[in-house]
């Protein structure tokens, strides 16, 4: 079935939930895939002590301690390339990530809601969930993309939905989108580690299993 396990390089800025869900689908045996570093934008972010407490090594990289985000991005890079990732991931990263042209198509972001809607600089956290309950709409979800080297802007490889209620708050209607962050992300990781993502251009198709 392909099941060659792939190096994930995990960039983070908060709590590591999405980290944690990876664990418990690595743990599970149903994510080919092993955390060989995790990097954070935040000394303080429990996800690098989640990391660390898994025996995973961890950096921390500092947007403030750069003068521009093409300088913040290069660090990123030179320590991902000590690991040899074979993908990288955005966990929660709260920075732009400069993607260099040796990891374009090997970087993958998860934005809550469904691109092209509520999505781009600033569209981040609760931010797009106030945003969706403001404009009325009746469904939500999950997008996972490609990173490329503009906001929410990479071909998209899945995406699930989630119903937005009448007496949602933002709260509960990031809970429920985050239920289905927990199926999309490991599915796409799961199928970019058996080779079966073949992207075209702007669309992303999936191969059959062999």
């Amino acid at each position: 079935m392909g099941q060659s396990i792939i190096k994930l390089g995990v960039l983070l800025s908060g709590s590591g939930r999405t980290l944690d869900n990876f664990f418990e689908h690595i743990d599970a045996g149903g994510l080919p895939a092993e955390v060989a570093v995790v990097i954070g934008s935040r000394p303080d972010a429990l996800g690098l002590e989640k990391a660390r407490k898994r025996g995973v090594a961890t950096h921390c990289v500092q947007r403030k301690e750069y003068a521009d985000s093409e300088s913040f991005g290069d660090a990123i890079t030179r320590l991902l390339s000590q690991y040899g990732p074979d993908l990288v991931v955005l966990a929660g990263f709260m920075h732009f990530y400069r993607v260099p042209d040796k990891y374009l198509g090997k970087v993958m972001n998860i934005h809550p809601a469904l691109i092209p809607a509520f999505c781009g600089h600033g569209y981040y956290g609760h931010h797009v969930h106030d945003a969706v309950l403001e404009y009325g709409s009746k469904v939500s979800g999950c997008t996972v993309h490609f990173a490329d080297n503009i906001y929410d802007h990479g071909p998209i490889i899945i995406q699930r939905t989630a119903p937005v209620l009448d007496d949602d708050t933002a709260d509960t209607l990031a809970a429920r989108v985050f239920e289905q962050e927990c199926i999309a992300y490991p599915e796409a990781i799961r199928l970019f580690a058996e080779g079966r993502l073949e992207l075209h251009d702007r669309r992303v198709r999936i191969k059959p299993a062999r």
